[in-house]
């Protein structure tokens, strides 16, 4: 997906900032995730540090732009990265990386006048880590200017926000992300697309998901329990199958996330003898989606759990007269 796609706004506010005689210092990228966040600050950071008529190197290798993301969880993890490799993260970003990056603070940048941090994603950061970064916004060294990914901007703590530009990235219209899907996922039909448009929610980082893992039959399952219920608790066995035995925490995240979806859909729909009920599950969803980076969760009760909140919203049926 292009870093370009669908950000037009984020570029003008962007280019406004760079153009101006007084740069924020810090700045937010809030929106859901998979809208292209972590892409744009990286370009946005090469075109921060860029100097008039001086060769850069791209973002990864550039001595002026520092990445602060998920490192991998072990050694073997390493060496799988290492060699190109699928291969396990750990939790968060630790108080360990914060200090590294300040460490390197206290020089000036290397080729130029200004130097960016990104933290992608910021809202995974541990507390620690929270608590040393909040130094650096308070204090920030001259020329440097951080880019806060941020999916779920409310887990940042208020001090964190309130010395932050926040620049908000909009779901894109469904024809926008049906372009991409073509592009990047020219296996799946158009019934595949147009389930992954329906899950994404705006986000074309989500409907690349929906596709790439197969989450089809965990929709269409979803679906059923909203619609059906699950007296004899089938389709919750059926959801845990789907789920898989040993899923990673990346497939964990995405079966939340399109629970997620599949009942904030429901909120639009013209039935408020069941919004207080939508409301109360997607909030149990979204509690869901913020442990998920930490927590180990039993597939199996996963599975019962999701799939208890979505038959919950099943309307009863009319008795037999």
């Amino acid at each position: 997906m292009s870093d370009l796609t669908g950000h037009d706004p984020a570029w003008l506010a962007w280019n406004e900032a760079l153009g101006s005689a007084r740069m924020h210092h810090a700045w937010i990228l809030a929106g859901r995730k998979g809208l292209g966040k972590g892409q744009f600050a990286r370009a946005a950071a090469q075109r921060l540090v860029a100097e008039p008529g001086q060769a850069q190197p791209d973002w990864a290798a550039h001595p002026d732009i520092i990445l602060l993301d998920h490192l991998p969880a072990n050694d073997t993890e390493e060496e799988k990265r290492a060699e190109g490799k699928p291969f396990q993260t750990k939790r968060n970003i630790t108080i360990d990386q914060v200090r590294r990056m300040q460490a390197r603070l206290v020089t000036r940048p290397t080729l130029g006048a200004r130097r960016a941090v990104i933290i992608d994603p910021a809202d995974d950061m541990e507390k620690g880590a929270v608590n040393a970064l909040l130094k650096s916004l308070e204090e920030p060294p001259v020329g440097t200017y951080f880019l806060l990914v941020a999916h779920r901007p409310g887990r940042l703590l208020p001090t964190i926000r309130s010395r932050c530009r926040i620049l908000r990235f909009a779901p894109l219209v469904d024809a926008e992300i049906d372009r991409i899907l073509r592009d990047h996922s020219p296996q799946a039909d158009a019934a595949a697309r147009a389930a992954a448009i329906a899950a994404a929610e705006g986000s074309p980082g989500a409907a690349i998901d929906f596709v790439q893992r197969n989450l089809g039959q965990l929709h269409a399952i979803m679906l059923r329990l909203i619609a059906e219920g699950d007296e004899h608790l089938s389709l919750r066995a059926s959801l845990a199958e789907a789920i898989g035995a040993r899923p990673d925490r990346e497939r964990i995240q995405s079966v939340i996330d399109l629970a997620g979806a599949v009942t904030a859909a429901e909120l639009a729909k013209p039935n408020r003898t069941r919004q207080a009920q939508v409301i109360t599950v997607h909030g149990e969803l979204a509690r869901l989606a913020g442990q998920a980076p930490t927590y180990n969760f039993d597939p199996g009760l996963l599975a019962m759990e999701i799939g208890g909140l979505l038959a919950s919203l099943a309307m009863p049926r009319e008795a037999a007269h």
